[in-house]
């Protein structure tokens, strides 16, 4: 196998959290940054990242949460990457796999982690919820901000059902696709704002 390029990937879950800690001090020829949940690997950046990846080449990621949220979707990413020749190494961890490695407590490790992984997210969100059910029962609880105002959202859903599209109309008002429709369905079932 020849030597390829070391490419990096790296995941934050907004935009307002910073990459720098992730890879720092790290050369590679080419970095993929998602600013995205990890609960699932719909995320451009990672598509860019799988589909770049040649055999030879090494990926680094600074630890398999960042790569994947489930142990499906971990598993499933790493044997893909190994069987196209492709090695994976996260830096947290410090565990690297290739498709050469006949180590059965290499695979081990990548199941007890990326379970682990797995169960943290779970707790996260168990505990989010429970949080959130305490502060509504406290009358602290209010929801997120909506994206547009009472005014806005009522113009947004008239021209939308005089045939605007909905794509011109998100990217006027900053918003998605789907707070558009959204926003015509909760006004259509008379749902709060």
């Amino acid at each position: 196998m020849s030597k390829g390029q070391t490419i990096g990937y790296q995941r934050v879950s907004t935009t307002e959290q910073n990459t720098a800690r992730q890879l720092d001090g790290l050369e590679f020829d080419k970095v993929f940054t998602d600013h995205a949940s990890g609960k699932d690997t719909n995320r451009p950046q990672l598509t860019a990242c799988l589909e770049y990846l040649r055999e030879g080449d090494e990926l680094v990621v600074h630890s398999m949460d960042r790569l994947a949220r489930s142990l499906v979707d971990l598993r499933r990413i790493v044997d893909d990457l190994t069987d196209r020749g492709v090695s994976v190494r996260f830096v947290k961890e410090g565990m690297t796999f290739t498709r050469d490695e006949s180590d059965p407590c290499s695979v081990l490790m990548l199941s007890v982690m990326g379970a682990v992984a797995e169960f943290e997210r779970s707790l996260i969100l168990e505990r989010q919820r429970e949080g959130i059910a305490v502060a509504k029962a406290a009358g602290k609880y209010k929801g997120r901000k909506a994206a547009l105002s009472d005014a806005q959202a009522r113009q947004v859903a008239d021209r939308l059902a005089e045939g605007e599209s909905a794509t011109a109309l998100a990217a006027e008002y900053g918003v998605s696709r789907a707070t558009v429709y959204n926003t015509r369905q909760r006004l259509v079932s008379g749902a709060p704002q």
